[in-house]
């Protein structure tokens, strides 16, 4: 360890505390060990007495009753000052009763924790400070104190609130000594012990704004001259103080009395009523937290009790229909058919039990989520409970996607061979495929599964038609067979001509890449389009330009007509939100759909009130609509909300059938929903056939045959395949 000049060790003093030394005698609690035993079992909790340091590290709980009193700026706080007094005087009372003289009743014998708790320490010693003699010692404060002046700088404000350790404990173990002690044939009493007590207290109840205020106080005290602002202060505290300095050792208090003095016990009945107080606010915390949780357990068992009842309702009305569907089956059946029957069913059943126990939790919330639907409409239980059953049955009767067949396409080994769309004519019987290949290419599907039994190596489409840029999107005609419509990248629609392989209508006023195109099914004159300018163009095919814009502040990344009808236009935005115009009205949405926290990417109707909108948050909406109204509404609550694949970035495609939903996945998997529950009805993983790019293969595109159990599926190498639920 570095050892420090004497000019360090100056400086450290002025500081304010330096390092104490255990040379020397004079800073000794006792040489009686019975007196440490004592004060150590009152309140000590410090290691050997010898190894105790006074100095303070930076951010150390314990601290010295010397440097406590002797901190800057200190204020008198009586009730504390007193609860420190009483905690040394139950220490020096235990020691007393025993017949032992404690002798070192200083500051510097004391340390403190936070809580003020005061604990029996050796003081520092003040022996470098003597090192020249013991007659250091015996200097009287004001000589001290005419030392340390001569030697002081004129000090600053600051300087004046420093109390110098070394002479501090020097001057200390003169203010703590008894008169009888001065004279060398008085014997060292119990009576010492209480008037140390007494300089004790008065430096408690004491402040001093400086050194030479310190010095000149302490200096009447031998004198039992006190300040008089702390007569005014603490009067009765004062009086007392003056009592244990008494002169005369026979006329000072015992310690019994001490303990047991007015102001003490006053102390003692402040610190019970606060106790009890503070027994009183935690009681009172707790009734805040016991109230609530009583109220919210209650209302959870009445909720509890009408969940219970409403299950027996279900349960009783379940077993009525299953009651009356068994009998009208074995009466339908001979007795060798009914075995059969029951067999299979035994087998469909364990199937779809094993599934529906593994999502158990999703189907349990459908069923509250419709149950309080009904509650909400005033519905009868067969009325609601009929659609759930129906929706539960879809969702078990299948488990799996099959491959049918691959559609193997001569250009498949091409690098921009990724499929953008897919979509079947109005039959379903013909498949056209586009992609950033610029070429919209027209398939038989039965054919395709055909050849799949035959080793074909490459599949030919029955039409090809090239376009100027890549294909964003297609969308045949739902009344004229030969027609089909398209986006592309350089902001162009198009309809074509299938069995003349050439354009029908050229559609250019979008400024930029068009992503979706989409015909009506009430009119199939009419088209309507979306792009990143930010609008929606609707077309006549049989007229030039378009008939009517909608500008919003986004890019539109998907548009759909209503099912039901050519006045109802959805439109999902990258601003998050899906809006839906009445055409008649092109202003303002008359609904605006919140909920989504990214881009919208695909809107598609399940049927003309209800749609289902795709994000890149990963997650696809059900939402609920109702007829257009005069005033825009705001719908922020989806009915449901399906989880499962993964969506961050691309396009990866939506279709819906009878209820089911498809969309692909940036994992290179097909995900299918059904619409009463939100979780993934199956899924089917593609192979990965591109080893050598970086950028992971994702299903780009995805569509569902003619409401049919057959969905159709493309990935980002150009993958195309037939799929089947089973």
């Amino acid at each position: 360890m570095r050892r420090c000049s004497s000019s360090e060790e100056e400086e450290e003093e002025n500081r304010g505390w330096g390092k104490s030394s255990n040379s020397g005698s004079a800073g000794k609690i006792t040489d009686d060990p019975e007196t440490l035993h004592f004060l150590k079992g009152r309140g000590s909790t410090s290691p050997h007495p010898d190894n105790v340091n006074l100095e303070r590290d930076e951010g150390v709980g314990d601290v010295s009753l010397r440097e406590w009193l002797d901190r800057e700026r200190r204020y008198l706080d009586l009730p504390e000052c007193l609860h420190i007094f009483k905690q040394i005087v139950e220490m020096i009372c235990s020691a007393h009763d025993q017949g032992v003289v404690v002798h070192s009743i200083r500051p510097s014998c004391f340390i403190m924790s936070n809580f003020n708790r005061v604990s029996f320490i050796e003081s520092a010693s003040y022996s470098d400070s003597a090192e020249s003699g013991s007659d250091t010692c015996c200097d009287s404060p004001v000589t001290m104190y005419e030392e340390y002046s001569s030697t002081l700088t004129p000090p600053s404000s600051h300087q004046e609130r420093i109390f110098p350790l070394k002479h501090i404990l020097v001057m200390e173990f003169d203010w703590y000594i008894s008169p009888e002690e001065l004279s060398t044939e008085a014997p060292n009493t119990l009576a010492s012990d209480i008037y140390r007590l007494g300089v004790l207290l008065f430096e408690l109840l004491c402040t001093s704004s400086s050194i030479e205020e310190k010095l000149r106080t302490m200096s009447n005290l031998r004198h039992r001259v006190l300040p008089s602002q702390l007569l005014l202060a603490c009067p009765k505290e004062a009086s007392f103080c003056l009592r244990l300095l008494h002169p005369q050792p026979s006329s000072r208090p015992k310690i019994r009395e001490v303990l047991e003095s007015e102001f003490l016990n006053h102390l003692h009945r402040h610190d019970t009523a606060m106790k009890f107080r503070e027994e009183i606010e935690q009681q009172e915390l707790i009734l805040d937290f016991l109230l609530p949780l009583q109220k919210k357990t209650k209302d959870s068992a009445e909720t509890l009790q009408t969940t219970i009842r409403c299950l027996s309702n279900d349960i009783e009305e379940v077993m009525k229909k299953h009651s009356s569907t068994a009998m009208a089956d074995f009466e339908s059946c001979s007795h060798n058919a009914t075995r059969d029957l029951e067999v299979k069913k035994i087998e469909t059943v364990r199937s779809k039990s094993v599934r529906l126990m593994r999502n158990f939790s999703k189907m349990e919330s459908a069923y509250f989520a419709a149950r309080i639907k009904s509650s909400f409409n005033s519905v009868d239980g067969r009325e609601w409970m009929d659609p759930f059953l129906d929706g539960l049955s879809k969702y078990l009767s299948f488990s799996e996607l099959n491959v049918r067949a691959d559609l193997k396409q001569a250009d498949l080994l091409n690098s921009s061979s990724l499929v953008c769309s897919l979509c079947f004519d109005r039959d379903g019987k013909l498949l056209a495929t586009a992609g950033v290949n610029k070429k919209i290419k027209i398939f038989e599907c039965e054919s395709i599964v055909v050849d799949s039994d035959s080793d074909s190596d490459v599949h030919y489409p029955v039409a090809e038609m090239r376009g100027a840029s890549k294909f964003s999107n297609l969308c045949w005609n739902g009344y004229v067979k030969t027609q089909i419509a398209s986006s592309d990248f350089d902001g162009l629609v198009q309809v074509w001509d299938v069995t003349r392989n050439q354009v029908f209508a050229d559609m250019r006023e979008h400024q930029k890449r068009v992503w979706s195109v989409d015909f009506s099914n009430a009119d199939p004159t009419k088209l309507a389009s979306g792009s990143d300018d930010g609008t929606v163009k609707l077309w006549n095919i049989n007229q030039t330009g378009s008939i009517g814009t909608i500008k919003t502040k986004a890019n539109i990344c998907s548009v759909q007509f209503s099912p039901g009808t050519d006045c109802t236009l959805a439109v999902g935005s990258a601003d998050h939100n899906v809006y839906c115009y009445d055409l008649r009205s092109l202003r303002t949405p008359w609904c605006t759909l919140l909920g989504h926290k990214k881009t919208v990417s695909y809107v598609k109707f399940l049927d003309s009130s209800t749609l289902v909108s795709a994000s890149t948050d990963n997650t696809l909406k059900l939402w609920e609509l109702s007829s257009p109204t005069k005033s825009t509404r705001v719908i922020d609550e989806p009915l449901q909300t399906f989880t499962g694949h993964t969506n961050i970035k691309n396009f990866v495609g939506l279709s819906t059938s009878d209820g089911f939903i498809a969309t692909g996945s940036e994992t290179n998997e097909v995900f299918v929903y059904y619409k009463a529950f939100s979780v993934p009805v199956m899924s089917f993983k593609f192979n990965t056939t591109d080893q050598v790019s970086s950028t992971p293969e994702f299903i780009s595109s995805v569509c569902w045959q003619d409401q049919s159990s057959t969905l159709i599926a493309a990935n980002s190498s150009g993958n195309i395949k037939i799929l089947e639920m089973v």
